[in-house]
């Protein structure tokens, strides 16, 4: 990857922009710039040149409009032709080696955790019978002793009916979401879910070739009569959703509109799969979808965003009569989750650790939404007050891209919600911020200054021949 490809611009005639698009086609035709490789950022390039970071845009609007390069939206801008196009989604050490401020992943809150995990690795260490576990082959749904500490875990901190015998261990929430995917739908067969999920969800519905289906939403997420018509029009099998905070509208499910919801699945047939990955206190939130009815619910967690994203401790907790058929399915995926993942999960359990990281995240959480509600006030932005992420309808005339491109030229990586939206539904013109991202408080504020200045501006306007 090169950041620092500066052109010649002195002995060329015209405006900069143009200047800027004739030297990158140069530079391609060279082969100073190879395929698949990263232009500088626009901050860096007009830095380097002594022209306005506007001019770099423009340079490199121009050069995409002669499908010289790919621009793509929180990732950068790339010279096509090349296997190295970026993902839509940058992985979290991306984001973290940029020189922009990381707002566009929902990771957990920068909090010391290296201690906590040598201090339980030497722990282990010193126990023989736990170093026999961690080294063994164990029963596809895991060592019971973890899944009976998780399980208490998640009724005594967070207030999660669960029974350990109905509980397996997964590599992470989304694992968990797979195997409930997996487990419950055929190739051809119908999910619904929020019109706005989690990008993971429409990355495997279509690895597992299931059609998606996305149900109209309002502020309190997903519509039961839009998911009552889908069952009838489009044969659902099951419904996918976020009652506790939708990643990513943070819109929360009032309790008369789960128990609507659960209705309709009743009515219909339908098995719901409830994403609380979150992980909200129960005194913070209607009862879960999982209180309500435990039948009719498949109930996934994990610590990832609680305790450590490297952890991939996942939680799924299913009604009886699905219990052999996730099994099933998670042995022929990994034969078992990694006993000693689990194992450090519950070292911090029994040490009160990680309540004290819960604790820690939660007020760090709580002061990154009391800022971004002080400082885009009036803006329409919304958020939970312990939330990870916050979510901004754009006024007229912003486009959603153009707003995330404006923002990343002034230093700042978001997401427009393009890659939340299922399938070929029109998506709205918003972005997500992740507030918990970013390394500490003082770059969330350069973040919500960015992202207020740009809301100050006018849009560009393309002008096209």
């Amino acid at each position: 990857m090169n950041t620092i490809w500066c052109p010649e611009l002195a002995a060329r005639s015209g405006p900069r922009y143009r200047a800027i698009a004739a030297a990158i086609a140069e530079a391609i035709e060279d082969g100073r710039l190879a395929p698949g490789e990263r232009l500088p950022t626009h901050r860096a390039l007009a830095e380097a040149l002594g022209v306005t970071v506007g001019t770099v845009t423009r340079g490199y609007a121009e050069a995409e409009r002669q499908g010289l390069v790919r621009a793509r939206v929180g990732s950068g801008t790339y010279v096509r032709g090349g296997e190295a196009d970026p993902p839509e989604f940058a992985i979290a050490g991306d984001e973290a080696a940029s020189s922009l401020i990381p707002m566009g992943l929902s990771l957990p809150a920068p909090i010391a955790r290296e201690g906590l995990l040598a201090q339980a690795l030497r722990e282990i260490a010193g126990d023989r019978a736990a170093l026999a576990d961690a080294l063994g082959y164990h029963p596809e749904a895991g060592i019971a002793r973890h899944r009976e500490m998780l399980a208490g875990w998640l009724r005594e901190a967070w207030g999660v009916p669960v029974a350990a015998d109905s509980l397996l261990l997964s590599l992470g929430g989304m694992h968990g979401v797979y195997l409930a995917l997996q487990a419950l739908l055929r190739p051809g067969e119908t999910l619904a879910s929020e019109a706005l999920t989690y990008p993971g969800l429409i990355a495997a519905a279509r690895q597992l070739g299931l059609r998606h289906v996305g149900l109209a939403m309002d502020d309190e997420g997903l519509i039961p009569e839009a998911l009552e018509a889908a069952c009838r029009q489009q044969g659902v099998r099951a419904v996918y959703c976020m009652p506790n905070q939708n990643n990513p509208t943070t819109a929360v499910m009032s309790e008369a509109r789960r128990q609507a919801l659960l209705t309709v699945a009743r009515r219909e047939g339908v098995t719901v799969i409830e994403d609380d990955v979150h992980l909200v206190a129960a005194n913070e939130r209607p009862p879960n979808l999982l209180e309500l009815d435990p039948e009719r619910v498949v109930y996934v967690t994990g610590c990832s965003k609680v305790l450590a994203g490297g952890l991939r401790v996942g939680m799924v907790h299913a009604p009886a009569a699905l219990l052999a058929r996730l099994a099933e399915v998670l042995r022929s995926h990994c034969w078992m989750a990694p006993p000693l993942n689990a194992e450090v999960a519950c070292r911090w359990i029994g040490s009160g650790v990680a309540d004290e990281l819960a604790a820690a995240q939660r007020d760090e959480l709580g002061g990154r939404q009391a800022l971004a509600a002080e400082k885009l006030a009036g803006s329409g932005a919304r958020g939970q007050p312990y939330g990870f992420n916050l979510w901004l309808p754009l006024p007229e005339p912003w486009r959603a891209s153009a707003f995330v491109r404006r923002c990343e030229a002034e230093g700042l990586l978001l997401r427009s919600a393009e890659p939340f939206t299922v399938g070929s539904l029109p998506a709205p013109q918003a972005v997500r911020l992740s507030l918990s991202a970013p390394a500490s408080r003082e770059a969330v504020t350069r973040g919500l200054d960015i992202v207020r200045r740009v809301l100050a501006e006018a849009p560009p306007v393309q002008a096209l021949v």
